[in-house]
């Protein structure tokens, strides 16, 4: 998954990836501790991924690549 910046936060990056529908279902998976960024469940949607990381939700992993 392309992003433009250095870094995407975790909420954004789950909605963008079509692993959740919205926001809220993000902010909720995230606080009820069902996320994990390069093996460590995260619980701050505010969190910033970076390419590299792989984030891990129900089964599956995406990790932005940067674009620019």
């Amino acid at each position: 998954m392309g992003i433009r910046d250095q870094s995407i936060r975790l909420g954004q990056l789950l909605k963008l990836a079509g692993l959740v529908p919205d926001g809220a279902m993000a902010r909720m998976v995230i606080e009820n501790g069902e996320v994990e960024v390069d093996g460590e469940v995260v619980m701050r949607r505010g969190t910033q991924i970076r390419p590299g990381q792989v984030v891990t939700y129900a089964g599956e992993g995406v990790s932005p690549v940067h674009e620019g």
